[in-house]
């Protein structure tokens, strides 16, 4: 159980937040009813948790049942009050910046998110129109800039990490930032932490002012792990497939750090897109990298990749142990290649239109018993339709994991059984097998991880 301590307060804007509409506080103010609420309050209550060390969206609700946000509209914008909040969020009383900031973000991400969907311009009925769609969300929340020349790195990796894979995710931070280069993460611990973390210093050294440590999440994760406090751009986008998309649309470069489940969902994700035919002359640096213990890790997802999806695949990427420098160095000549194949094709900087990303990976997967049981996990698939299979496979496992909705299905029908060819089981089975014995499938130190899943061959 989460220890409790609590406090009631009511916080304003720093700034301004645009003026919402009486439907739209009508639709977020009314306790216990409709969607919008609901989520509002479960993304609150993860933000005011930045820094909790608890990665199960059930414990944090179940011990803060009582905690209420209301949104009240003012003259000048928008006020919430907040009962039986969580008093770690506040300094003497006062609610502290980064967090007012990220609780303003939740808000203007979710009454868009809602409002938006029953406006004519959105048409999420092909890829075209999902893909528009990411876009006014994240030009919604100003992380567009145009006319920046490519420097936003994506660090993807896990929250559940070693004290010393922290350090070296925190060490390659630190070159980028001494390159000028921003941090784009999952916004919650450890890698997403600590890439940010490094890069803070060096930005300070470079004396460089404005420097973009942007988080990009979704509601079902937001809540299993808090934003950290460095994030100062962040973006709830509303499923795992928008918050996928944005990541690669938004960054101009890739670095994957050790990680477990939800890090492989990232990297088949990143593959599929790559290894599709019409992407082939698409610029996009990928780097994985880890300390010299983790190497063996880095050489197992390697082998992963060149089992299920062939030679191919790792022709998408290379490899750096221990060098957080050398891995600074080729992503800095990874994104200027990106900057001269954008400005040959009169592409923008600032979103890369020109990647091509198949409905298949835009869809919203729904990890049910059902879904997860009837996915196609086949060697003799084209390589880019079984990474879209295999990619859901670990959505799912992250599902049961940490999202509250995938907990309770756990708990009422047992683990997922995922079927398969032998070839693409053994080693999906091995890999997930290894996750497990390095404890990258939950937050090191809690109770024993039981798996959510069973492979069938």
């Amino acid at each position: 159980m989460v220890q409790r301590h609590v406090i009631n307060a009511s916080v304003s804007p720093k700034g301004s937040l645009e003026t919402l509409s009486q439907r739209e506080v009508q639709q977020l103010s009314e306790v216990g009813s409709g969607s919008s609420y609901t989520l509002f309050r479960q993304c609150v209550l993860a933000i005011l948790n930045t820094g909790a060390h608890v990665d199960n969206a059930k414990t944090i609700l179940e011990a803060y049942q009582d905690f209420e946000v209301r949104i009240h509209q003012q003259d000048r914008g928008v006020r919430l009050e907040l009962l039986n909040a969580p008093a770690d969020a506040f300094v003497d009383g006062e609610m502290i910046a980064s967090t007012r900031e990220m609780l303003f973000s939740a808000l203007r991400d979710i009454v868009y998110t809602q409002s938006g969907l029953d406006s004519p311009r959105i048409d999420l009925s092909n890829s075209q129109g999902i893909t528009d769609y990411v876009f006014h969300l994240l030009r919604n929340a100003r992380t567009l800039r145009p006319g920046v020349e490519p420097k936003i790195v994506v660090c993807w990796g896990g929250h559940s990490i070693s004290t010393e894979e922290y350090k070296y995710t925190k060490k390659v931070g630190h070159e980028l930032g001494l390159r000028s280069l921003d941090i784009c993460t999952g916004c919650g611990p450890g890698v997403m932490k600590g890439p940010m973390k490094g890069a803070t210093i060096s930005h300070a050294k470079q004396r460089l002012v404005g420097g973009r440590y942007l988080g990009l999440t979704e509601p079902g994760i937001i809540a299993a792990e808090a934003p950290n406090p460095i994030v100062n751009e962040l973006v709830i986008l509303p499923d795992i497939e928008k918050r996928l998309e944005a990541f690669v649309r938004v960054g101009h470069g890739v670095i994957i750090f050790p990680g477990g489940a939800g890090t492989a969902e990232e990297f088949l994700y990143l593959l599929g897109i790559l290894m599709h035919p019409d992407n082939s002359e698409v610029p996009f640096p990928v780097v994985l990298t880890g300390p010299k213990d983790s190497a063996p890790y880095l050489q197992q997802l390697h082998e992963f990749v060149g089992a299920t999806l062939g030679e191919a695949a790792q022709q998408h990427y290379q490899i750096i142990i221990d060098n957080p420098a050398e891995v600074a160095r080729q992503m800095t000549a990874g994104l200027k290649a990106v900057k001269q194949f954008r400005r040959e094709r009169n592409d923008a900087f600032h979103f890369n239109w020109l990647l091509k990303i198949d409905e298949g990976f835009q869809r919203p997967f729904d990890p049910t018993h059902a879904n997860m049981a009837a996915l196609q996990l086949r060697r003799d698939l084209p390589p880019h339709e079984l990474a879209i299979n295999l990619r859901q496979a670990f959505s799912g496992i992250v599902s049961g994991n940490v999202k509250e909705k995938g907990i309770h299905m756990i708990e009422q029908f047992g683990p997922y059984e995922i079927h398969g060819d032998a070839a693409v089981m053994g080693p999906l089975d091995k890999l997930l097998q290894a996750f497990v014995e390095q404890h990258r499938m939950k937050l090191p130190g809690g109770a024993a991880y039981v798996p959510c899943y069973r492979v069938i061959s």
